[in-house]
């Protein structure tokens, strides 16, 4: 059975953090996680957090959006309730696109902004009931952490990394034991 350690590295400042950051990754030690009071501009590809696809998402509710409004006006404006306004023809919807820009822009607005809501609620987890992930809660204020769940080995050389970049506080928080797989 195999084990890990959980470490908790505190920071007080953001530029011993991103060191200590650069140094682990450096060294080979994967960082499971880093929770700051703000965000941190350009630590994602230190810490090794890979490019996020929630653009892909966005374009897709917005391309929902799109075709749910484009596909309401015709039923309401050319099958269902066919109106003479203002001159315009109603027997296409290609002859009427033009007064349909603005709805049809709102719609897709209203779908991608809905959408991504959504997904950042579900993806972060914070639906009713679910309890916070955050292990310290000075980092809510005033404190930096970088979290590690490490073997007997690397814990060692990151203990070391951590305290000569300049951390406030090394936590050993408990261990993680792993089942084989079979």
């Amino acid at each position: 059975m195999a084990t890990k350690q959980i470490i908790h590295g505190i920071y007080s400042d953001e530029v011993p953090l991103l060191e200590g950051c650069k140094t682990l990754r450096a060294s080979g030690i994967r960082i499971n996680e880093v929770y700051t009071p703000f965000p941190i501009h350009g630590i994602d590809p230190i810490v090794g957090v890979p490019r996020t696809r929630l653009a892909i998402c966005a374009f897709i509710y917005g391309m929902t959006g799109l075709a749910l409004a484009t596909l309401m006006m015709w039923y309401m404006m050319i099958s269902d309730w066919p109106n003479d306004i203002g001159g315009k023809p109603n027997w296409a919807y290609y002859f009427n696109i033009p007064a349909f820009i603005p709805i049809t822009f709102e719609g897709t607005i209203f779908c991608a902004a809905h959408g991504m809501a959504l997904t950042y609620l579900l993806r972060c987890m914070l639906v009713p009931g679910a309890r916070p992930k955050n292990p310290d809660p000075r980092t809510t204020d005033d404190k930096f952490m970088i979290y590690l769940e490490l073997n007997d080995e690397q814990s060692k050389k990151a203990d070391e990394i951590l305290r000569a970049t300049g951390a406030e506080e090394v936590n050993y928080k408990g261990t993680i034991y792993i089942e084989p797989a079979y």
